[in-house]
């Protein structure tokens, strides 16, 4: 129980000083970097809301609120699916992917810096390999989402 805790500690922290940072320099969320990142990594820049709604780990009420907030900064737009009308995907605009590309610099220097900050090269190796045995196996069983 002390690791789980510890876990849960140390993702508030980072999550709570890397979404301050973005607010302050680019006025977005990290969940709502993540959006855009995730649009930018999608084929076509567009994926089903529900899709982002799995991968950011939000209720669709939930994706759906944020992404309001995206369109109506121009970042994301709209897009019905032609086949079915209970379909929706969001679609990354020129502005999101240039939004994306000025706070990507800062943002990963701030997660490097968090993390040099704390662990040497070795450390931060198994690290990343400690944390993606806790990940894969929960991406695995729910396949791919696009």
């Amino acid at each position: 129980m002390v690791a789980v805790g510890r876990l849960i500690g140390a993702h508030s922290a980072l999550t709570t000083e890397l979404s301050a940072q973005l607010v302050a320099d680019h006025g977005l969320t990290l969940n709502e970097y993540e959006v855009l990142m995730l649009l930018a990594r999608a084929p076509d820049g567009v994926m089903r809301r529900v899709d982002l709604a799995h991968e950011v780990r939000l209720s669709p009420s939930g994706v759906t609120r944020m992404l309001d907030r995206l369109e109506a900064g121009g970042l994301v737009g709209k897009r019905n699916c032609e086949k079915d009308a209970r379909v929706t995907y969001a679609e990354l605009t020129d502005a999101g992917l240039a939004k994306l590309e000025e706070c990507a610099p800062g943002h990963v220097a701030a997660a490097d810096r968090l993390l040099a900050d704390r662990f040497d090269d070795d450390e931060l190796n198994s690290l990343v390999e400690l944390l993606g045995r806790l990940s894969a196996p929960a991406d695995d069983e729910c396949g791919p989402t696009a």
